[in-house]
């Protein structure tokens, strides 16, 4: 690497180091403010608090890099433009290709570290963060198991606990549904148990009693009908009550690259989505690093259009932007198209492709003047050389 390729690599590097930890920062405030009044809200410290921000940074950060490159080669084109350094390597004899060799290297230890993200990391911190939710999910319904104080877990029901054991059985329970109108019912028990399944969080009890006191249509004196029934053990669903995570199944995004691009029956039935998505999924874990080069290269490629102006270049870096969209958008459209056919993950590709042949044709572009300026002036005129 010849010493200008290393000059302008660490000047895009350095000015993306400083663009990506501003927006990861940007990103993570934004989803960290919702986050903390979920998490704090239902009773879980800050250090459950701190797992799940550190747990959803490798997807921010994926989001953050392409933005990040193309911001940088903006930046670093448009200050070596300024400063005339970009004019002075073209006087040398370097061409517009040449001047963005440094460009394309850096493109691509962005698609690198994209890469890194999205075939390891992020399908990593997705299943964790997954595995988390329904541990935490869990242990909100834990919470209202406490003993020796009333606790409401849902309205109309209230739930007393006077000990609950070393073992985890909760002994002398007592448990009242007055959820519907003009009926209550009254559990008791000497002895209970905790018990998730997959249909939800269940109270077992041992060796206690119901009372239903029925209202309805009782006289103004309040009279009413009282049941009472006794019990060795009964089972009461709390699952209707506290909504539980019980992780029954994984989503497309926590699976593996080779699962999604070689996807079998069982998965598509766990996670309930066609091929094509798995494909489509697969595929752009390797489009999305491309399309990272690519901006970064459109972003350099528009600023080396324009001349030495003090007004700066504010039209090319306009004309960078709008070229990003437009590349952005062909990725949004080729992502419908990519669901209707088995095949359709090729246009996966089409952003990527889009984009390269864009900041092929800028530098392309960027070499005429000089051509024309090269070109030989027509000889003088017979009469005019007499």
């Amino acid at each position: 690497m010849s010493r200008f390729d290393r000059y302008l690599l660490s000047q895009l590097l350095a000015v993306f180091g400083f663009f990506s930890l501003v927006l990861v920062a940007v990103y993570w405030v934004n989803r960290a403010v919702g986050l903390f009044d979920q998490l704090i809200g239902d009773g879980q410290s800050a250090l459950v608090f701190l797992e799940f921000s550190m747990l959803t940074l490798p997807n921010v950060i994926r989001l953050v890099l392409p933005i990040s490159a193309f911001a940088a080669a903006v930046f670093v084109a448009n200050r070596l433009t300024q400063e005339s350094e970009l004019v002075v390597m073209q006087a040398t004899g370097f061409s517009a290709f040449r001047l963005a060799r440094p460009v394309l290297y850096f493109g691509l230890i962005v698609a690198a570290m994209m890469l890194v993200l999205m075939h390891v990391l992020v399908p990593a911190s997705r299943a964790a963060l997954a595995e988390r939710t329904a541990e935490i999910s869990q242990n909100v319904t834990s919470r209202f198991l406490t003993d020796g104080q009333f606790t409401h877990p849902a309205t109309g029901i209230t739930l007393y606990i006077r000990e609950v054991a070393p073992s985890g059985e909760l002994l002398d329970m007592f448990l009242t549904d007055a959820r519907h109108a003009g009926q209550s019912v009254t559990y008791t028990a000497r002895k209970a148990l905790f018990a998730r399944s997959d249909a939800g969080p269940k109270l077992l009890m041992f060796d206690g009693m119901v009372q239903t006191m029925d209202r309805t249509g009782a006289s103004a004196a309040g009279e009413g009908r009282l049941a009472v029934t006794r019990f060795e053990d009964f089972t009461y669903d709390l699952s209707g009550l506290i909504t539980a995570d019980t992780r029954a199944r994984r989503s497309i995004n926590e699976l593996s690259t080779r699962e999604l691009l070689y996807p079998t029956p069982a998965l598509l039935a766990e996670t309930g989505q066609s091929a094509a998505s798995f494909l489509l999924d697969g595929h752009s874990r390797f489009s999305q690093p491309l399309l990272a080069t690519a901006a970064a290269l459109i972003g350099f490629a528009s600023l080396l259009i324009g001349a030495f102006s003090r007004f700066g270049l504010w039209r090319q870096i306009l004309m960078a932007v709008i070229l990003l969209i437009v590349v952005q958008a062909v990725s949004s459209a080729s992502t419908d198209l990519a669901l209707k056919s088995a095949r359709g993950y090729l246009f996966t590709y089409a952003a990527p492709l889009l984009g390269l042949a864009m900041a092929a044709t800028l530098l392309w572009i960027a070499q005429r003047p000089k051509r024309l300026r090269r070109a030989p002036a027509p000889a003088p005129a017979q009469g005019a050389a007499a």
